[in-house]
């Protein structure tokens, strides 16, 4: 009976420890989950064709979503240039900022210009993922437009992407999911993005979306 009550306390004990080992694996098993390992391009291709296509009058704009930051709109009252008044990038959304710009340095992928929305999520995004982040408004959320501004807003971000095709390179926006609707008709999850170049037929023409970035899931 001793013997029998050994083994018994012996096997509570096991399954203790693989109960411990096992919740604390958990957070590390959660973050591995919600960690991007980068970006892929729609058709599963880790390196895109049209990386090594890009020449002068071939240049492409790459839209941006911004990474993630939880809820949907900013709070009431909140403020360009405030962050605290903001919606912002999570611990989770600032690991899938620094996620793309890994990615962009081992596709070996050189950003010739980077652009962002005003917003904090935007430009926070912009420099985790490649160092820098230059305001622009035309990339800022068109929902707090007027529709005569929305409209203008619009026009300069064709006119820009016609701009960009023409000077060849990569440009990279970083922006919101309205801003890719108005632009393209398409949008992306959080920090995904549209590989984009100006229609060559006439100005003013919506943009050819040539390839989708996709975060690994």
């Amino acid at each position: 009976m001793h013997a029998a009550g050994e083994r018994r306390h012996s096997m509570a004990m096991l399954r203790r420890r693989i109960l411990l080992d096992t919740l604390t694996a958990l957070p590390a098993l959660a973050w591995a989950r919600a960690a991007p390992a980068g970006l892929v391009t729609a058709d599963g291709a880790l390196h895109p064709a049209w990386a090594d296509d890009v020449a002068p009058g071939r240049g492409v704009v790459i839209l941006m979503r911004h990474a993630t930051a939880p809820g949907t709109f900013d709070p009431p009252g909140f403020r360009l240039g405030d962050c605290g008044t903001q919606r912002n990038l999570s611990e989770t959304g600032r690991e899938e900022a620094r996620a793309i710009g890994r990615w962009f340095a081992t596709q070996g992928i050189a950003v010739r210009r980077v652009r962002s929305s005003p917003w904090c999520r935007c430009m926070d995004t912009a420099s985790l993922a490649f160092g820098q982040s230059e305001a622009w408004p035309p990339l800022g959320s068109p929902i707090h437009l007027s529709p005569q501004a929305r409209v203008s807003a619009l026009q300069a971000l064709r006119d820009a992407l016609e701009a960009a095709t023409a000077a060849g390179g990569v440009e990279v926006w970083v922006s919101h999911m309205f801003v890719q609707a108005d632009l393209t008709g398409q949008h992306t999850g959080s920090g995904e993005g549209l590989v984009l170049r100006a229609a060559s037929d006439s100005a003013g023409s919506a943009p050819v979306v040539i390839a989708r970035l996709q975060r690994h899931r």
